[in-house]
C-alpha cells in the first residue's frame, strides 16, 4: 500500500484519449505527446502501443498488462537501449525515446505476495464476471450491455470503451421487433410489478470449463528446510483430462514437482521446465486448457467502467435467482486473498502529505487518498462482519461497551450515555463523528491538522464505529520519568494532549501551532471562539466543542479527535434551553441583580418569530439529545443574516441622506451605520459581517464563566433564529420547488438528498408532512406525501429491526428475518402463517418449525409489530394518526406499494432477497420465506474524498453553461471528465454527472454520437455507483433513449425506455411526475395504439401534477393532439389542441412563437377536419371506403419534442421577456445619450423587431409541418450551429440542479477573474455590431449602470441553484453595459437581460440585494424586473 501511495497510486492511460482543445487548469495536451514504440520481451508476440509523452513508465506498463498479448502476465519491469526503466520517470524524459522505439519486457523474480497476486490475477482471468456474479456478492450490477446485447469488441479510440456505431444491418433487425406487443406490466394501469424482468438474462456466453479443480494443495505451506530453497506455494490442479499435478511457485516462477496425494516430494518433475506464468505452465499441462484460454482470451472486452472495480461498495438489494446451486467457487481455496493488515491512519496519512504543487502531483495525490480510504472501508466490511459474527474477541474485556482490534482497526459500538439519551444517542453520536470528522477532512489550505480515518457499519443490527489505530503521543518514558517530579499538568502535555478541557493550562510552541490550525478551521467552519469553565475550574478557551481533544502524535502530527458536536445545537430541540443557564453562577456573579436576567428573559422572549411555539409546536423533547444543525443549514441562515445587514445598512443609510452622500463624506455616518447593522444581526464582529456559532451551547455539561454571559445569550438567540429558519423558510421552499419540479424524488435516498441539501435534518420529516397537508395544493403534493410517510415508516421500522435481531441466534437468522417481513407487510399475519406453511414442505422442516416457535422472536404478531412502529413514529416525528391501523392502510391512503417499501428496508438494512417475484397481497400463506433471504451485508456511512481540480472544472462548466457559452463549457466538462478518470476511473457520482452534463451539452451542439457513447458511460456508472435500480439511473435511460433516437436506433431507444418506466414502477410506482415524461417519449417511439395509452397517461399525470396551464400539460396536449391527427380522429385533436393553446396563451402572451405554433397547427387541423368531412359527405353511402388522410409528424419533429419534453432543452418565458428587453434596450439608449455616446435608433428599432422573430419553430417541435401535410420543418439537431443560447436550449435540468437533485455548488471560483474584466472592459472603444438580429455595444469611459440593472440581482446559496434561477431569470454575462460578444450569447434572447452581481464577503454570502438560496426578490417568476 505504501508503494502505492509513493507512486501515486498510477494512473489509467485509457482516459487520456477524453480530453482535446484547451486545458484551462494546466493539464498536458494528449494529441500533441502521442507516439507509438514497439513491445517485444517476456515470451510475448510483438505488438504495437500508442504511449503520450506525459506518461510515467508505470503507466505504460499497466497499459500493456491490459493487452490481450500480455494478459494475465504480471510482475514485469520495462527495459530501453539495455538498461531498466525506473517507473516513476516519464516517457519523454527518456533519451532516445522516439516512434518506432523498441521497449522490451523483462521478467521479475516473485516474492510471496506477488505470486499470490499473480495467481489472483489468473483467477480474475477465468472467471467470466455478469450481473448475477456481482448480486452474488451483493453489488450492484450493471445491466446496460445485457439490454442493448452490444457484445462488439472494444474500440480503443473510444470514450466507452464500446464500439460507437451499430452496423445497419443490426438496426435494421432491431426495428422489426419494435411493433411487438409490450407485456402487460409495463403498460399504464397496470398494477402488477415483477422483479424478474429487472435482471435480464447475460448476453455474454457461459463460461467454458477449462479446470476440475485449482486449489492449494495438502502440503502446503512448505516446510522450513524448502523455504530456505524458495518454495512459496503448492497447488494442487485437476485437468478436464482428470489428471492430477502439483505445482510448486517459487521466485523463478511455477514448475512441476513429483507430489502426489500420499507422497510429499517437492523436487521438480522431470523434463519439468519453470514457467514466469501461471498459465503457461496449464497449457502445457493440459490441451484442453489451452484450447479454453484461446476462447477466453477472445472473448469481446466489457469498457472499463463495466469491469473495473467500484471505489466503495453499492448494495443490491437482489440476490441471484439461485443462490446455492450457483455458489460453487472453483477459486475460493486457492487462499490468494489473505492480506497483511497496514497501519491506516499512517497510509491515509502519508498518501495525504504527497506534495501538489503541480495538477500531475494533485491528481496522484486525490488517487491515492481516494485508493487508501476505499481499501480501509473495504477492511471496515470485513471486520464488522468478523467481529458480529463472533471470530473475534474484545480487547478490553469490559462487556458494556467492548473495543476489538482486526485488520489494523479499532472497532467498537460505544458506550450508550443517558446524557446523549441511551442507544438512540450512542448511534446519532457515531453518525456526527464521522460528520465531524468529513467536516475536518474537507478543508481546503489546512493540511497542517489531521483526523483519523473513520467509517461507521451497521451489520445484523449492531453499528460499530472503525477507526485508523491512533499514533502513540508525543514523549517517551524516559521523558516521563524524568517529568515525575513535575505536576499532573505538565506531565499530559509531554505525552502530547495539547488542547482540550482536560489539557490544563501551559504553554509550548507546539501548542500554538496547533492553535493557529483549530483557528483557520473554525473560521472555515463558522465557528466561535469562546471560553468554558473545565471541570478542574480552569477557564479554558476553544475553537471546538467541549469533548474535543487536541494532540501531537509520535509522527509529530496535530490530530483532533472527538468532534461529533462540531456543529451547533439544533434550538427546536432543546426544550430545557431557556432553563439552563449554563452560566457559573458564585457569589460575586449573583451581586450582578436582576436587571441581566430580565435582559436574558427578553431576549430569549425576542429569539422565536412571533407564535412559533403555537404554530410549530417547537421547541420539543427529543429521544437523543445530540440534535445539531446540518452545515448546509448553517451556511444558509449566515446569507439569511447577511441579506438582513445588507438591508439595514441601505436603510440606515438612505435615513442619513442616501447611499451616495454618506459614502463620499469624511464623517463615521457609514461607519456608524454598519456598526449597528453588525450589532443588530449578532455579527462577531462590530466592523465587518462575519458570523460565527457557538458549538457549545444548548450543550448539556458546559458551563460558561460570567465574562461570556453577554455572548451565550446572543449565541442562543442566534440559535434559536436558525433553528426558526428551517421551519419558516427550509421546509416550504423544498415544498414549492417539488411543486414546479418534474425530477421530484423517487425513493427514501433521493428524498433525504433533497432534503439535505436544504439542511433540513430527517428529524423533521414530521414537519414536512405537516406542511404537505396544510398545503393549498396538497393533491399536487401527494408523490412527496407517499414518499415522506414511507421513509417515516421504514426508518422506525429498522429501528425496531435492530433490536429484534438481537434477540437471534445465528441458525434462525433467515427465517427471524422472513418472519419479521411477513409481520411487517402482511395484514394481521400470525406466526401460524409460517408454521402451516413449513409443515407442508417436510417432517424436519416441521421441526425446525416447532423449534422456532418457541423462540422470543417467532411470537411477533403483524398488529403487534404495527403498534410498536406506530409508537416510535409518534416519539420520534410527533406523527400519530397517519399510519393507520396496517400496511393496507398506507396503500389505500398513500398509495404506496408494498413492494417499494421491501426495497427501502432490505437497502437500509443491508438484507438481500432472492430475485423472484413476489406476492405481497397474499393472506393464505406467507409471501417470503427462509429461502428467500439470501444474504445480509454491512452498510458503510464513510468519509467522501473530494476530487478538488475534477471539482472545479466541473464547476467552471457549468458556470459557462449558465452564461450560455457551450463551446467553452463543453471544453471543462471534457476536462472534468478526463480527470475524474485520472483520479477515479469516472467510478464516482460526481463523475457520472460530469458525463451526464457532457453529453446533454454535446447533443445541443449537434454532436449526436458524442453524445450518445458518453452518455453509455453515464448509464453505466450511474449502475455501478448508485444502484441498478437508483432513480438517477432512471433518469440516465430515459437522456440515452433520447440520444438513441436521435442516431436512429429507434428499438434501442424504446428498450432504454422500457427499462426507465420498468424501474421507476419498482422504485416509486405510476404516480409520479417523471412517469410522464417517460410515457412521452414512449408515446413518440411507439407505434400504433400503444402509442395513445402512454400519451394519455401522460396527459393524465401532468394534469393531476401541474394543472392544466402548466408547460409540461400544454406539451402534452399538443402530443396527444398531433397522435389523434395521425389517426385521423381531428374533431378529438381539435379539443386537445385548444386546451394546449389556452395554455401557452396563458404562459407565453399572444405574440410568442410557441403560441403562434400552437394556433397554426390548430388551423392546420381544423382546415384538415373540414376537408374530411366534405369528402365523406360528398362519398356518401360510399363512405366506408373512402380513406382519411393523416397528419404524421417526422422523426425528426418527434425528437424535438422529445427534447422539450425531458428538458434537454427549454422553451423561453413568454414575450415578457422580449418587453422587458426592449424597455432595457430604450434604457441603455438613455443612459449612453447622456454620456454622449451613440446609440443608433435603427439598432434599436432591429434589435427590438428581431429579438420577436428570433424564436423559430424549432423550439415547439410543430411548425410547418402540419400545413405541408408532415414535412418536417424542423432542423435536425446535427445541422445547428455550435453554440447555442442559456433561453433556447437551457441545460438547466443537469446544470442547476443535478439529475435526481443532486445540487449543485454556485460556481465562485471566478470573481476575481470577472472584477479584473470588468475593470479592462470599462477602457474599450465604443463598437455596434449586429449579429444574428442581437446588438453589442461596448463603451468608452464611465462605466454605466440602469436602474434595472441595479434592481434586478440574483445569486446563489446553500449550494444550489434554483431550476428557476436557471432558466427563468437572465444568466448571460452582462457587465457594465457590456455583453460579450461572443456567438452563443449574441444568440441568446437574453443577452440584454443578464445584470448578475456577485460580490465578496465572508463566509461566502451573496449581494444584500440576494434573497437566500439563489430566490431574487427583486425578480418576478417569469424574469421581469419590478420597476
Amino acid at each position: 500500500m505504501k508503494d502505492k501511495i509513493r507512486r501515486g497510486g498510477g494512473r489509467n492511460p485509457a482516459k487520456t484519449d477524453v480530453i482535446h482543445g484547451k486545458n484551462d487548469v494546466g493539464a498536458k495536451q494528449v494529441d500533441d505527446t502521442s507516439f507509438t514504440v514497439k513491445i517485444q520481451g517476456a515470451g510475448v508476440e510483438s505488438f504495437e502501443l500508442q504511449v503520450h509523452g506525459f506518461w510515467l513508465v508505470q503507466d505504460a506498463l499497466m497499459s500493456m498488462l491490459s493487452r490481450n498479448e500480455v494478459c494475465p502476465r504480471s510482475n514485469l519491469s520495462l527495459a530501453f537501449a539495455n538498461a531498466p526503466l525506473d517507473p516513476l520517470a516519464e516517457l519523454q524524459s527518456l533519451k532516445g525515446l522516439k516512434p518506432g522505439a523498441i521497449i522490451r519486457l523483462v521478467e521479475d523474480p516473485y516474492t510471496n505476495s506477488l505470486a499470490r497476486l499473480h495467481l489472483a490475477r489468473v483467477v480474475e482471468l477465468l472467471r467470466a464476471s455478469g450481473p448475477h456474479d456481482a448480486l452474488r456478492e451483493g453489488r450492484s450490477p450493471s445491466l446496460l450491455e445485457t439490454l442493448t446485447h452490444q457484445t462488439a469488441g472494444a474500440d480503443p479510440s473510444s470514450p466507452t470503451g464500446k464500439s460507437l456505431k451499430r452496423s445497419l444491418s443490426n438496426t435494421k433487425t432491431d426495428s422489426t421487433n419494435q411493433d411487438a406487443a409490450l407485456p402487460e406490466y409495463l403498460l399504464p394501469g397496470s398494477t402488477e410489478r415483477p422483479l424478474m424482468p429487472l435482471m435480464p438474462p447475460s448476453s455474454q456466453p457461459e463460461t467454458p470449463s477449462y479446470l476440475k479443480d485449482l486449489c492449494l494443495s495438502c502440503w502446503n505451506p512448505p516446510p522450513g528446510h524448502r523455504k530456505l530453497q524458495g518454495d512459496f506455494l503448492y497447488i494442487s490442479v485437476v485437468t478436464m483430462e482428470g489428471k492430477r499435478c502439483d505445482i510448486t511457485s517459487c521466485p523463478k516462477g511455477f514448475f512441476l514437482n513429483r507430489s502426489t496425494e500420499d507422497v510429499f516430494d517437492p523436487r521438480p518433475a522431470q523434463s519439468s521446465a519453470v514457467y514466469h506464468c501461471f498459465t503457461e505452465l496449464l497449457c502445457h499441462i493440459s490441451p484442453a486448457f489451452k484450447k479454453t484460454l484461446t476462447t477466453i482470451k477472445n472473448r469481446p472486452q466489457l469498457p472499463p467502467t463495466e469491469v473495473m472495480p467500484t471505489s466503495y461498495y453499492t448494495l443490491s438489494w437482489l440476490g441471484p435467482h439461485g443462490a446455492s446451486r450457483t455458489h460453487k467457487n472453483t477459486f475460493s481455496r486457492l487462499g490468494v486473498d489473505e492480506q497483511a493488515s497496514p497501519d491506516w491512519n499512517e497510509e491515509l496519512q502519508a498518501a495525504r502529505d504527497l506534495s501538489q504543487g503541480s495538477l500531475e502531483e494533485r491528481l496522484q495525490r486525490d488517487r491515492a487518498v481516494l485508493q487508501v480510504n476505499s481499501a480501509f472501508v473495504k477492511v471496515v466490511m470485513q471486520g464488522a462482519e468478523t467481529v458480529v459474527d463472533g471470530f473475534v474477541e474484545p480487547a478490553n474485556g469490559n462487556p458494556e461497551d467492548p473495543a476489538f482490534l482486526w485488520g489494523g482497526l479499532f472497532m467498537s459500538q460505544g458506550a450508550a450515555s443517558a446524557v446523549f439519551g441511551g442507544e438512540r444517542g450512542r448511534r446519532a453520536a457515531q453518525r456526527l463523528e464521522l460528520k465531524g470528522v468529513q467536516a475536518y477532512s474537507e478543508l481546503e489550505g489546512l493540511e497542517g491538522l489531521h483526523t483519523l480515518p473513520t467509517a461507521i457499519v451497521d451489520y445484523r443490527g449492531v453499528r460499530m464505529s472503525a477507526q485508523g489505530l491512533a499514533p502513540g503521543l508525543e514523549g517517551t518514558d524516559q521523558e516521563q520519568e524524568k517529568d515525575q517530579e513535575q505536576d499532573r499538568e505538565t506531565s499530559q502535555a509531554s505525552r502530547g494532549l495539547l488542547y482540550g478541557v482536560n489539557a490544563g493550562p501551559q504553554e509550548s510552541p507546539h501548542r500554538r501551532r496547533l492553535l493557529v490550525h483549530l483557528a483557520q478551521a473554525a473560521k472555515c467552519l463558522a465557528l466561535q471562539r469562546h471560553v468554558v469553565v473545565a471541570p478542574s475550574g480552569y477557564k479554558v478557551p476553544l475553537f471546538t466543542p467541549a469533548d474535543s481533544q487536541g494532540l501531537l502524535g509520535a509522527d509529530g502530527r496535530f490530530y483532533i479527535l472527538d468532534v461529533f458536536r462540531c456543529f451547533p445545537a439544533d434550538a427546536n430541540f432543546c426544550p430545557g434551553a431557556e432553563a439552563e443557564s449554563q452560566i457559573v453562577t458564585r457569589e460575586e456573579e449573583r451581586k450582578e441583580g436582576e436587571e441581566g436576567d430580565e435582559e436574558k428573559k427578553s431576549c430569549i422572549e425576542e429569539s422565536w418569530p412571533e407564535n412559533y411555539h403555537a404554530d410549530s409546536g417547537f421547541p420539543k423533547s427529543f429521544p437523543h439529545s445530540l440534535c445539531r444543525l446540518r452545515p448546509e443549514l448553517v451556511q444558509a441562515f449566515i446569507q439569511h443574516k447577511h441579506c438582513q445587514f445588507t438591508h439595514r445598512v441601505r436603510e440606515t443609510l438612505d435615513e442619513n441622506g442616501g447611499f451616495e452622500e454618506c459614502a463620499t463624506a469624511c464623517d463615521s455616518r457609514a461607519t456608524n451605520a454598519v456598526r449597528a447593522a453588525c450589532k443588530e444581526v449578532g455579527s462577531c464582529s462590530d466592523i465587518i459581517f462575519e458570523m460565527r456559532l457557538n458549538p457549545n451551547v444548548f450543550s448539556p455539561g458546559v458551563t460558561f464563566p460570567s465574562s461570556e454571559r453577554a455572548s451565550v445569550n446572543q449565541q442562543e438567540r442566534l440559535l434559536k433564529e436558525a433553528a426558526a429558519l428551517i421551519v419558516t423558510h427550509q421546509i416550504p421552499e423544498f415544498v414549492e420547488h417539488c411543486l414546479q419540479n418534474y425530477e421530484a424524488p423517487m425513493d427514501g435516498a433521493s428524498l433525504k438528498l433533497e432534503l439535505h441539501q436544504r439542511g433540513i435534518n430527517l428529524r423533521y420529516l414530521g414537519h414536512v408532512v405537516k406542511a404537505i397537508n396544510q398545503s393549498e395544493q396538497k393533491e399536487n403534493l401527494r408523490h412527496i406525501l407517499r414518499l415522506v410517510v414511507g421513509e417515516v415508516f421504514i426508518r422506525s421500522t429498522r429501528r425496531l429491526f435492530n433490536s429484534f435481531l438481537q434477540g437471534v441466534d445465528v441458525a434462525s437468522l433467515c427465517a427471524a428475518i422472513s418472519h419479521f417481513l411477513c409481520c411487517l407487510l402482511v395484514p394481521h399475519f400470525t406466526p401460524a402463517h409460517v408454521g402451516e406453511e413449513t409443515k407442508k414442505k417436510s417432517k424436519r422442516r416441521a421441526r425446525v418449525s416447532e423449534a422456532s416457535e418457541s423462540t422470543p422472536w417467532s411470537t411477533l404478531t403483524g398488529p403487534e409489530l404495527w403498534n410498536l412502529v406506530c409508537q416510535d413514529v409518534a416519539e420520534t416525528y410527533n406523527i400519530s394518526d397517519s399510519l393507520g391501523s396496517g400496511p393496507n392502510h398506507l396503500v389505500e391512503q398513500y398509495g404506496l406499494q408494498k413492494l417499494s417499501l421491501l426495497r427501502e428496508f432490505c437497502l437500509k438494512t443491508g438484507v438481500q432477497l432472492r430475485l423472484r417475484d413476489y406476492y405481497l397481497d397474499n393472506m393464505n400463506k406467507a409471501p417470503i420465506g427462509p429461502d428467500d433471504i439470501v444474504n445480509i451485508f454491512p452498510v458503510v456511512k464513510h468519509v467522501d474524498m473530494t476530487t478538488v481540480d475534477a471539482s472545479k472544472a466541473f464547476r467552471a462548466a457549468r458556470n459557462f453553461i449558465q452564461k450560455g457559452v457551450l463551446d467553452q463549457a463543453h471544453e471543462h466538462l471534457k476536462e472534468a471528465s478526463y480527470l475524474f478518470g485520472r483520479v477515479c476511473d469516472d467510478l464516482h457520482p460526481e463523475a457520472c454527472h460530469c458525463h451526464s452534463l457532457l453529453a446533454r451539452v454535446a447533443f445541443l451542439q449537434g454532436k449526436a454520437a458524442e453524445a450518445r457513447s458518453v452518455q453509455l458511460k453515464a448509464v453505466v456508472i450511474s449502475e455501478r455507483v448508485l444502484g441498478f435500480d437508483h432513480p438517477n439511473t432512471i433518469q440516465q435511460y430515459t437522456l440515452l433513449a433520447v440520444y438513441m433516437y436521435a442516431g436512429g436506433e429507434t428499438a434501442l431507444a424504446q428498450k432504454c425506455l422500457l427499462r426507465a418506466r420498468l424501474l421507476l414502477l419498482t422504485v416509486h410506482g405510476e404516480d409520479h411526475p417523471y412517469t410522464a415524461t417517460v410515457d412521452s417519449c414512449l408515446g413518440l417511439v411507439l407505434t400504433g395504439e400503444q402509442t395513445g395509452l402512454f400519451l394519455k397517461n401522460a396527459l393524465r399525470l401532468n394534469t393531476s401534477f401541474f394543472g392544466a396551464t402548466d408547460l409540461h400539460t400544454a406539451l402534452s396536449q399538443h402530443l396527444v393532439a398531433q397522435w389523434m391527427c395521425s389517426k385521423g380522429d381531428y374533431r378529438s385533436a381539435m379539443t386537445h389542441e385548444k386546451e394546449a393553446l389556452t395554455a401557452f396563451t396563458s404562459l407565453f402572451g399572444e405574440d410568442h412563437a410557441q403560441t403562434s405554433c400552437s394556433k397554426e397547427f390548430l388551423c392546420t387541423i381544423t382546415k384538415q377536419a373540414v376537408q374530411v368531412e366534405r369528402s365523406l359527405r360528398q362519398a356518401g353511402a360510399d363512405s366506408t371506403e373512402q380513406t382519411v388522410e393523416c397528419l404524421t409528424p417526422s422523426s425528426v419533429t418527434s425528437l424535438e419534442q422529445m427534447v422539450l419534453v425531458t428538458g434537454i432543452k427549454k422553451l423561453t418565458q413568454g414575450s415578457r421577456f422580449q418587453e422587458y428587453k426592449q424597455r432595457h434596450l430604450e434604457r441603455k439608449a438613455a443612459a449612453l445619450k447622456e454620456l454622449g455616446l451613440r446609440f443608433p435608433g435603427e439598432l434599436l428599432a432591429s434589435a427590438t423587431v428581431k429579438a420577436g422573430e428570433k424564436s423559430s419553430d424549432k423550439e415547439t417541435g410543430c411548425g410547418k409541418e402540419a400545413e405541408d401535410g408532415g414535412s418536417p420543418a424542423v432542423e435536425n439537431n446535427s445541422e445547428r450551429q455550435p453554440e447555442q443560447s442559456v433561453d433556447e436550449v437551457s441545460v438547466m435540468g443537469a446544470a442547476a440542479v443535478s439529475v435526481n437533485g443532486h445540487g449543485v455548488e454556485p460556481a465562485e471560483q471566478n470573481k476575481h477573474e470577472e472584477k479584473t474584466e470588468n475593470r479592462e472592459e470599462g477602457d474599450r472603444a465604443t463598437e455596434v455590431k449586429m449579429v444574428n438580429g442581437e446588438s453589442e455595444v461596448r463603451a468608452e469611459g464611465e462605466e454605466t449602470e440602469s436602474s434595472v440593472e441595479k434592481e434586478v440581482k440574483s445569486s446563489t446559496a446553500n449550494g444550489e441553484i434554483e431550476p428557476e434561477a436557471t432558466s427563468e431569470e437572465m444568466k448571460s454575462d452582462e457587465k457594465d453595459g457590456d455583453t460579450k460578444a461572443t456567438p452563443s450569447a449574441l444568440k441568446s434572447k437574453g443577452t440584454w437581460a443578464d445584470v448578475v452581481s456577485k460580490s465578496s464577503l465572508v463566509n461566502g454570502a451573496g449581494h444584500s440585494d440576494t434573497a437566500v438560496n439563489g430566490v431574487a426578490d427583486k425578480v418576478t417568476e417569469n424574469g421581469v424586473a419590478e420597476e
